[in-house]
């Protein structure tokens, strides 16, 4: 379900967790970044842990992490997740702001715009004109009476950060204008996407038939010139896989046979180094499969085979139609991740098994089992975590196209 919430307007959400996305048209005079601020009921932040910003993306308990920002075409995309089941004491809002710390104003930013999505529902939230203020409180996420809601503010100030941090109790040094204990460069480098992991990691290949549960350690096969993951469920319903690629120059490559918002369909990448191997469509086998074919190359740091039933589709459970994913070096070594903890909510779409670490010594295969909010058919989106090693963020990425 799709809404517009006018300036001032608030409303329900149906869930405490979602993601907020800001987009506006790129432009090399304005340089915009995404600041959160988290708040108690006196709207005031308890200490610098409190402000989620570029240098500082994650909130404490996972309140609210930011996103890298994305480019799509000629549009830019501030993404922000949020849960605020997760708040830690004390803490009631989160209020979302953004700065043009180039200092030429919100005066020339173009198709400025927010979106709220959470459960089944989107909130669309569109500013009204702005003039020489460079900074802007977009929209507060608060609980009020148990329940969860936002409210589109687009409150503007003149004096950019120094003024939103002071507005929200944030001690700013006279001659930096940033908060205490968060010293941003005065300019901000572009985001280049790490090497590849030089820290070693020392795994024992295995061999033979495996099961991997979710929780359990990652484990390491040998790299064949040919690997294959396949999905397979019992028939009843018709599931479609894709995979998503992350290169070492940082870039996701959806390999789908359908198409997302912004994303065309690809069937094969890098001349086959990732490869659908085809639709299986509606059919009366017992168990239905579908194959991703890899031919891993130095490029690719890592794979994710991504488990999808459109709404389209009809309701489908990935308990009860049995559905797990299978990796094999067709070298003696087979690794399978079942979907053992999914449960029969006929509203989840979306199921990421397991993820494959594509390195010089093998492929690392870790159980993940994630799950897309309920009735959400968002892509999910990879990102460099920890020891750079990829990672996935559910609902984060592009909507999936009809079917």
């Amino acid at each position: 379900m799709n809404a517009m919430l006018q300036m001032g307007g608030n409303t329900v959400l149906s869930s405490p967790k979602g993601y907020v996305t800001v987009s506006f048209d790129r432009s090399n005079t304005i340089d915009i970044s995404l600041t959160a601020f988290l708040l108690t009921d006196t709207d005031k932040v308890q200490g610098d842990s409190g402000i989620i910003f570029y240098n500082q993306p994650n909130g404490p308990a996972g309140v609210a992490t930011l996103l890298p920002s994305e480019n799509a075409g000629n549009t830019v995309i501030h993404n922000l997740q949020f849960d605020l089941s997760k708040a830690p004491a004390g803490i009631s809002k989160i209020a979302i702001t953004l700065t043009e710390d180039n200092h030429t104003g919100f005066v020339n930013v173009r198709n400025l715009k927010a979106q709220v999505r959470s459960g089944d529902t989107v909130i669309e939230l569109t500013p009204s004109s702005f003039s020489k203020e460079n900074g802007i409180v977009v929209l507060e996420l608060y609980v009020r009476n148990g329940q969860t809601k936002a409210k589109s503010i687009w409150r503007g100030f003149d004096s950019g950060l120094e003024g939103l941090c002071r507005n929200f109790g944030v001690e700013v040094e006279p001659e930096e204008q940033a908060p205490k204990a968060v010293q941003a460069p005065p300019v901000k480098e572009p985001v280049k996407a790490p090497p590849a992991p030089e820290k070693k990691i020392v795994l024992e290949k295995v061999k033979g038939k495996i099961n991997l549960d979710k929780g359990q350690k990652s484990i390491m096969i040998e790299k064949t010139p040919e690997i294959t993951a396949t999905v397979s469920w019992k028939t009843g319903t018709d599931y479609d896989i894709y995979a998503l690629v992350y290169t070492k120059d940082g870039r996701q490559v959806d390999v789908a046979m359908f198409g997302a918002a912004g994303v065309p369909p690809l069937r094969k990448f890098a001349g086959g180094a990732v490869e659908h191997m085809g639709d299986v469509g509606r059919n009366s086998f017992s168990t239905k499969k579908e194959v991703i074919k890899l031919r891993l190359t130095n490029d690719i740091l890592a794979v994710v085979p991504v488990v999808y039933s459109a709404q389209s589709n009809g309701t489908g459970s990935f308990y009860r139609y049995k559905v797990s994913m299978s990796i094999d070096n067709h070298s003696g070594t087979s690794v399978t991740i079942s979907a053992k903890n999914a449960n029969d909510n006929d509203r989840i779409y979306t199921c990421v098994p397991g993820i494959l670490h594509n390195t010089p010594d093998g492929v690392i295969i870790s159980p993940l089992e994630l799950y897309s909010f309920p009735n959400s058919e968002y892509r999910p989106m990879l990102r460099m975590g920890a020891d750079n090693m990829v990672e996935v963020v559910m609902d984060a990425g592009p909507i999936n196209n009809y079917k």
